[in-house]
């Protein structure tokens, strides 16, 4: 019998197993990435081919073929002994495609290749968002032309005031959803490649190879971000050894944006199932307390919040990683990014189905009948 521990023994994140979305967790996940190193590899030595580089076309062929099959057995073996996990999969790259295993990573510093997979990454989180939000605007939107003529007991400072309607009251959490929606668009349509820009930013490595010709290494970039779909004038012209930690502080921003939307509907919707008049769904079998099963609690909502929350409180982390970044970089960004970036994204992805599944549902309560 095996002396390994069954998945049940150790701790696992309750974002994947409980909380976040598939295409969520998928964005995020070790495939997606490692498969992303491989391409920005492949596109890199293709350009380096085109301007002229010893870069032989069975090299490109085998990396081409290699791009998602990858052996993550190999490369965990290779990062125990090198200690250096990019380095691990270039090994392990050029194992499975060995015609290329004198081009793979040529001239390039390992936030080439990290740098550029994170705003890749980035990019097509801050859509997944992007889609959720409208999700939510959209079902605000209906649940307020639905009830705009339904009224209801405003309240100010939380004690009653004038009269509004329930739609009206809808209306308010579709704008601040809107608010959010536009600030996630704004970040995923200008977010930039790190391009290729060597260990300190100054391409010195790059020009080394291309014999010093400033032009061809231009060229080489522009080859290089157009093979990866983004167009050249979308790259850092000036950055150290990352691109800038500020751009992980405002994707976290515009997420903590989202998350306050999310948690002031789902605390109105709280406040709101308490005097009755507008509740969350509530299933058949539901119960509301292991001890009180009659009670009707908003668990959804109450969900929804303690993740928004978690996102909240993230973007001050980016904050930090952004503001003790020493000159043109130190590594204490990454262990921190490796957390901070995937889990504000699963954790919000989390709320945004959670209210997704509220708005679609939500129920006029007796005080209303």
């Amino acid at each position: 019998m095996s002396d390994a521990p069954a998945a049940t023994e150790l701790w696992q994140s309750a974002l994947a197993s409980r909380f976040a979305s598939e295409p969520m967790r998928r964005t995020w996940g070790d495939a997606r990435r490692f498969g992303l190193w491989r391409r920005i590899w492949l596109a890199v030595a293709e350009a380096q081919k085109e301007l002229g580089l010893p870069v032989g076309d069975e090299a490109i062929a085998q990396m081409r073929a290699n791009l998602d099959r990858i052996d993550f057995e190999s490369a965990a073996r290779h990062e125990a002994r090198l200690r250096h996990d990019v380095m691990a999969h270039v090994h392990a790259f050029g194992e499975a495609a060995p015609a290329a295993r004198g081009v793979i990573h040529l001239g390039m510093t390992s936030q080439d290749v990290v740098c550029n997979a994170d705003a890749m990454l980035l990019r097509e989180a801050l859509g997944l968002v992007t889609a959720g939000l409208a999700r939510l605007v959209d079902r605000c939107a209906t649940f307020a032309a639905t009830h705009r003529a339904l009224p209801c007991l405003g309240f100010t400072h939380y004690q009653p005031a004038q009269p509004t309607t329930v739609g009206k009251r809808a209306t308010l959490w579709g704008q601040d959803l809107a608010i959010a929606l536009g600030e996630v668009e704004r970040m995923r349509d200008g977010l930039r490649l790190r391009g290729l820009r060597g260990a300190t930013g100054t391409q010195a490595s790059y020009l080394g190879l291309l014999g010093g010709d400033a032009a061809k290494v231009d060229d080489l970039e522009r080859r290089f971000a157009a093979k990866l779909g983004w167009p050249a004038e979308r790259t850092w012209t000036v950055c150290g050894q990352t691109y800038p930690r500020l751009v992980d502080a405002q994707v976290l921003g515009a997420l903590a944006l989202a998350a306050a939307a999310i948690h002031k509907c789902c605390n109105d919707l709280r406040l709101l199932a308490n005097l009755k008049e507008v509740e969350e769904p509530f299933e058949k079998d539901q119960i509301g307390s292991s001890a009180m099963a009659y009670k009707r609690n908003p668990m959804r909502c109450e969900r929804a919040t303690g993740l928004a929350r978690f996102v909240m409180n993230l973007s001050g982390n980016a904050l930090d990683t952004a503001a003790t970044q020493w000159f043109e970089r130190t590594l204490d960004d990454s262990a921190n990014r490796r957390l901070s970036l995937p889990e504000a994204f699963l954790a919000l992805d989390g709320a945004l189905d959670i209210l997704a599944n509220v708005l679609g549902g939500l129920e006029i309560g007796r005080a209303h009948v």
